[in-house]
């Protein structure tokens, strides 16, 4: 009887969450009315804020979606694989890559590490705050110059491998998303400046915040 009534316990005990778990479901939103149907609330889809550089992302992303059906419809429909789509949905996906990467810059939410400038005085993380942001900034722009250095000295003579084309379309690609990415950190930096501290010195702000 007493293992019975110890057993007992337990499943009731496993059957009832604690009354502390039970009001935080409580509170939570209800997804199933009193009619015993699902009712989800549309939220208004709101693009403005949308940088100008994720339309053109999306637009390589779709295209890039394209060759790839079409190397795996003619390859496992067709028995007869396109050899040049497999090397320019690799171009396709660099320039998903170089251009997605502004979207980064742009939201300033790229890795960071923001560890040290917990323990920092105030005026050392923001004189280091202010210096990763003009560092980061040269870069990209050293990386705009040099992509160019690198496509005067290829020229015309660098083709593809499997499409006639130039590589410097490749490389023209790379070169504007880090002419991009260098705008854009410029425009970080400004916003930076005059709001007086970065994300760095606040982890849980955004671009948006004042």
């Amino acid at each position: 009887m007493q293992a019975a009534r110890t057993g007992g316990a337990a499943s009731g005990a496993g059957a009832s969450p604690p009354p502390q778990e039970r009001s935080i479901i409580d509170d939570m939103p209800q997804v199933m009315g009193d009619d015993g149907e699902f009712h989800a609330p549309e939220q208004v889809v709101d693009l403005s804020d949308t940088p100008y550089e994720a339309w053109l992302a999306l637009g390589f992303f779709w295209i890039l979606g394209g060759v790839v059906f079409y190397q795996f419809f003619t390859r496992y429909v067709m028995n007869d694989s396109a050899a040049w789509t497999e090397e320019i949905a690799r171009y396709l996906l660099i320039a998903v890559v170089f251009t997605g990467a502004t979207i980064g810059v742009a939201k300033n939410n790229h890795i960071q590490v923001d560890f040290f400038y917990r323990y920092m005085p105030t005026a050392m993380g923001r004189v280091l705050a202010t210096a990763v942001d003009v560092i980061r900034t040269a870069f990209f722009a050293a990386a705009v110059v040099l992509t160019v250095l690198m496509m005067l000295k290829l020229g015309t003579n660098s083709r593809m491998t499997m499409v006639d084309l130039p590589m410097n379309w490749v490389y023209g690609v790379c070169m504007v998303g880090f002419a991009l990415m260098t705008i854009r950190s410029v425009m970080v930096t400004r916003r930076h400046w005059q709001r007086g501290y970065t994300v760095l010195e606040r982890p849980m702000t955004e671009m948006t915040d004042n």
